[in-house]
């Protein structure tokens, strides 16, 4: 039995360790993501919204939600098309048309005492050099920035609040809704090795060879009262 107290300490560690691993990885930030719809699938945007100049009949979104970053963020949800949402919109020489989808997320992800409006779609006819930040802005004012000027609100959603960190248990996604995840489709995660998993291995290791310690006790005394 010496072994076996001895394995306790050691394994009450590496719960430990798996326990902290689960809080370390379990939080996230509540923000605007900007999304590109290309052939019928979003992606995200590898430039800001006030970097990005769009073409004539492009197709863009923005999804309010609870992430952990890029590859966890959640797409705006629905299907509608740059003909759907322009179909009222007639070509204009010197300007152009952008499709803004605009998802406010769903209330797990909402800030304490708000409500997300519902999601809308928008046709926006700017100028030819407009950037994505100046159809945003014709067609879902009022936007609030931040310093840094990241962008905070949409159409005055948040009220208060740019990219706080949050806890994952305390804004669960509802992905029931229709929302997927990640880009390309993935559910999540960067890539990186979780450490859960090797830990969680060590963990039952641990408490394999601890039960083989003790058959091999008990078969040994089994044979010296024989």
């Amino acid at each position: 039995m010496t072994a076996v107290r001895r394995a306790v300490p050691a394994l009450v560690a590496v719960l430990l360790l798996l326990g902290s691993a689960g809080q370390a990885g379990a939080t996230g930030y509540r923000y605007w993501s900007f999304w590109e719809r290309t052939g019928g699938q979003w992606t995200y945007a590898t430039q800001g919204p006030s970097s990005a100049r769009p073409d004539d009949g492009a197709v863009e979104g923005f999804r309010f939600a609870v992430s952990e970053d890029s590859a966890d963020a959640s797409r705006p949800r629905g299907t509608a098309d740059f003909g759907t949402i322009c179909a009222g919109t007639p070509a204009k020489s010197g300007t152009k048309r952008v499709a803004v989808v605009l998802d406010f997320g769903t209330p797990a992800d909402a800030p304490s005492g708000e409500t997300p409006p519902g999601r809308r779609t928008a046709c926006a006819r700017v100028s030819s050099d407009a950037t994505s930040a100046d159809a945003l802005a014709a067609v879902a004012k009022p936007l609030r920035y931040d310093t840094n000027a990241l962008l905070c609100a949409i159409a005055g959603y948040p009220v208060k609040g740019c990219g706080e960190q949050v806890s994952a248990g305390g804004a669960a996604k509802n992905e029931a809704e229709g929302a997927t995840k990640g880009k390309g489709g993935s559910d999540g995660s960067d890539g990186g090795p979780s450490l859960g998993l090797p830990v969680g291995a060590a963990a039952v290791a641990l408490l394999a060879a601890a039960a083989a310690w003790q058959a091999r006790r008990r078969a040994a005394v089994r044979r010296e009262a024989e």
